[in-house]
Order: C-alpha cells, then structure tokens, then sequence
C-alpha cells in the first residue's frame, strides 16, 4: 500500500474488508506500535505491533465470510463496530457476535479494544435460537 492509498483509504474499511476476505495477513490496516486489548470468552490479552496483531486476528479471520448485521458509529478519534460475522469452517456454518473500538492515528489503527462472544458453530447457533423462542 502506497502512502497515498494509506492516507485516503480508511484503515476501518481496511480491517473490515479483510475480516471479511479472510486476508488479515495482507492488509497494512495497524500502525507498528498499534496495540489490541481482546476480551475472549474467558480470557482477555494485549497484543503490541502490527505484525502481531495480524498474525493473531489471521486465525480469527481464516475463511472468507459475510456481515450478518454490521453497525457502524463515529467516535472523535475513530469508529465503533458491532458486527455478526458468519463463515463455513470445514463445511460447518459458523457466527461470531464481536464489537471493536478503533482509534485511529494517522491513516492506521492505533489502537483496538475487541470484545468477542466467542465463534459459535452451528449446533449451538440452533441451541440459541431455539432458547430465543
């Protein structure tokens, strides 16, 4: 990505994108130091830098999926996403539910505060729906 591609293309739409495309590993979206603080079922971590960062959310984001629900809001310094994300994975229908707080800093995420329901194959997305009714 040139200089001129990174300061006009917006590095949320960037993540997004490759959350969706399964190509985490290619995207510039993070700045070198950028620092995530992903709260997991049962687990939270920080992660520091790029190359990091996209290793892990690689495994996260490995097959190529579709926004179920997508919501978007404007913060001073970035973006608050929610979103439903669901996949295949070894011909099994997945979901994750997933909300991220993105500051963003100079054409690059700065920093990311991710909250994860966990992914969710699909016995227990009938299980949740059924509880539901």
């Amino acid at each position: 990505m040139t200089t001129m591609e990174r300061s006009t293309r917006n590095p949320v739409d960037a993540f997004l994108d490759a959350a969706r495309s399964a190509s985490i590993l290619s995207t510039q979206a993070w700045s070198d130091d950028c620092v995530i603080d992903a709260t997991v079922p049962n687990w939270r971590f920080q992660l520091t830098g790029s190359r990091e960062i996209r290793q892990v959310l690689s495994r996260w984001f490995a097959d190529r999926a579709s926004f179920a629900e997508l919501r978007r809001q404007a913060l001073p310094d970035g973006e608050l996403v929610e979103f439903l994300l669901t996949w295949t994975e070894h011909g099994i229908p997945h979901a994750a539910h997933q909300v991220h707080i993105i500051t963003v800093r100079d054409g690059r995420i700065a920093a990311q505060t991710i909250f994860c329901g966990g992914r969710w194959p699909a016995d227990l997305l009938a299980e949740m729906a059924e509880a539901a009714r």
